[in-house]
């Protein structure tokens, strides 16, 4: 979705507030796809900062579906964006490249705005629960569901060498 910043563009002093139903359904990136299940509309507050410049600053609210770092089930994540960032219509003066995809022209593409921002603030690990307790190494059953039974002893690597000594000893 595009929305025309023209007014707010090329008169000084200008603002204005809109309120934008975000069209996207899913966040896709390297990391995968995840839907979003529910979303707040865009909350935009638009003002001139100078010949050519906009300030924009937004809220948004969004669930998304990710799975859990331990045990891979689907986790709801709710995710509040709040920023403020400014777009230029030339990019003489510009400094930040990343945000001149953002604008053409006169033109906002929001779709972009609202998928930086989301790329922005991905959660770093994704839990189920606190205390969640992961899959079984061997197994692969979910231990959050009870324990597996399978053999978690793990010797300690530096004492290899005594525990090669006593095997190659021992009486069958």
């Amino acid at each position: 979705m595009l929305l025309n910043l023209t007014d707010v563009l090329t008169s000084e002093g200008k603002t204005r507030s809109e309120e934008i139903a975000v069209e996207m359904t899913a966040f896709e990136s390297r990391m995968g796809r995840f839907p979003i299940m529910e979303k707040t509309p865009l909350y935009l507050n638009l003002s001139n900062v100078g010949e050519g410049k906009a300030e924009l600053c937004g809220h948004m609210e969004l669930t998304q579906l990710m799975d859990c770092d331990r045990c891979l089930k689907e986790v709801p994540v709710q995710i509040a964006l709040d920023f403020t960032r400014i777009v230029a219509v030339t990019d003489e003066e510009f400094s930040d490249e990343s945000d001149l995809e953002l604008i053409n022209g006169c033109q906002l593409d929001i779709e972009s705005l609202v998928y930086n921002e989301l790329l922005m603030n991905q959660p770093e690990k994704v839990l189920c629960k606190p205390d969640c307790k992961g899959i079984c190494k061997k197994c692969g059953k979910d231990l959050n569901e009870g324990d597996c039974g399978c053999d978690t002893f793990v010797p300690d690597p530096r004492m290899a060498v005594l525990q090669d000594i006593f095997n190659a000893n021992k009486e069958v």
